[in-house]
């Protein structure tokens, strides 16, 4: 049987490859240190986890509305008018099955064929594949490792034809990092304003920031850059709750309309109980989520040291998420490798650490790395980078 052509033209996930590669290795019973993982490590806060029980106690498991509970609607729009001063209705709110499906909805509904997305790279490696699958067609627009992988009005304009519909903006930014300023939010806005852009706000990293600088949401700018951005969130990353499958997004009522719609014939609904635990999430206490967010900070502080120390590696500090994204394209020719690629599978292979390469978010020289593990687990994993290298270039 002939398959459909649009999963004919995807590009497998780097990051699972990677991850289960590591998996076999670690079932053979090598000792295999995993950075890939774009989850905390973290469990879940006790008093979500309760809540979740609670709801099944009380017979909350059946179907519920395709675009979320009420009452969880409610507590996300407080929350976005608590941390950004916006204001939603609950027909501008859907909920969904994580925030990985609320951008394959927003997706759907938004691309007709041939329309293109406007997708800075590096970039999380889903974006280029969902609008393809919604008959897109992403626009890749390289960026500069010296301008913190930011991407510039300038580099926007020249990236705009008659087909243009939307650009994606990631902040803080998986794979690197790396945050926008207000400053920079509003130069690149008054470019999508211009031109009559929509902005795909995705902001699912915005609780694990480590400067003194506070998350700036592009839609919070202007009454214009509300109108034209849809804020996309969910708990996986803030509350440590990636498996529970909850995300959403928040903007213009047709947009919001059409995408829970589509819901309707696809999920149905997000799962009843895994609400109830999301809704604890933004109705309960801060605490752990403060304790993991120290924790990153001080796994960040650390690992970036230990990096810059290692000949060949050059790693920009990033203010959020939990994710170094450094060179290493001369550590990786000094060893006699003509890709990073070969470089990552020649570590796995010989001092088992697994890395993620660059080339899967759109910037070969680079890896990324994740901090979501222990200190001592990444001392380690360095100690071997180190090793492996010097072993290499010797």
């Amino acid at each position: 049987m002939d398959l459909a052509q649009r999963v004919k033209s995807l590009t497998p996930s780097s990051t699972l490859a990677i991850t289960a590669k590591a998996k076999e290795l670690k079932a053979e019973g090598h000792d295999v240190i995993g950075l890939g993982a774009g989850e905390p490590d973290f469990n879940t806060p006790a008093h979500i986890i309760e809540a979740a029980k609670r709801s099944m106690d009380e017979g909350q498991t059946k179907y519920t509305p395709a675009g979320g509970i009420p009452d969880l609607k409610q507590a996300i729009i407080r929350k976005m008018d608590r941390d950004q001063g916006l204001s939603y209705g609950q027909d501008q709110v859907i909920v969904t099955t994580g925030a990985k499906h609320a951008l394959f909805t927003l997706f759907q509904v938004l691309l007709n064929k041939d329309d293109e997305v406007i997708v800075p790279a590096p970039y999380w490696v889903s974006y280029p594949e969902q609008i393809k699958l919604a008959e897109g067609r992403p626009i890749i627009v390289e960026t500069e490792e010296e301008q913190q992988f930011k991407l510039t009005p300038e580099k926007l304009k020249q990236s705009i034809t008659e087909k243009t519909k939307a650009v994606i903006i990631n902040s803080p930014s998986n794979p690197t990092g790396m945050m926008y300023s207000k400053e920079e939010l509003q130069a690149l806005g008054e470019v999508c304003i211009e031109h009559d852009l929509l902005i795909v706000s995705d902001e699912i990293y915005e609780k694990l920031i480590y400067t003194s600088e506070p998350h700036v949401s592009i839609a919070q700018l202007s009454d214009d850059l509300y109108e034209q951005t849809v804020v996309i969130n969910g708990v996986s990353k803030s509350h440590s709750m990636t498996g529970w499958r909850i995300g959403y997004a928040l903007g213009r009522r047709d947009i919001i309309k059409a995408m829970t719609n589509m819901a309707s014939h696809s999920t149905s609904n997000p799962t009843s109980i895994a609400q109830y635990g999301a809704l604890a999430a933004y109705e309960g206490s801060n605490e752990q989520v403060e304790e993991m967010r120290n924790a990153f900070k001080d796994r960040l502080n650390q690992l970036h040291g230990w990096l810059v120390d290692i000949p060949g590696v050059y790693c920009e500090k990033p203010k959020g998420a939990f994710y170094l994204f450094p060179n290493v394209k001369e550590a990786s020719s000094s060893c006699g490798f003509d890709e990073v690629d070969g470089f990552v599978t020649a570590l796995l292979d010989e001092e088992k650490v697994a890395l993620v390469p660059g080339s899967g978010f759109g910037s070969p020289d680079n890896v990324r790395l994740s901090y979501a593990t222990s200190l001592d687990q990444l001392e380690e994993a360095s100690k071997r980078i180190k090793r492996f290298i010097e072993k290499h270039q010797s």
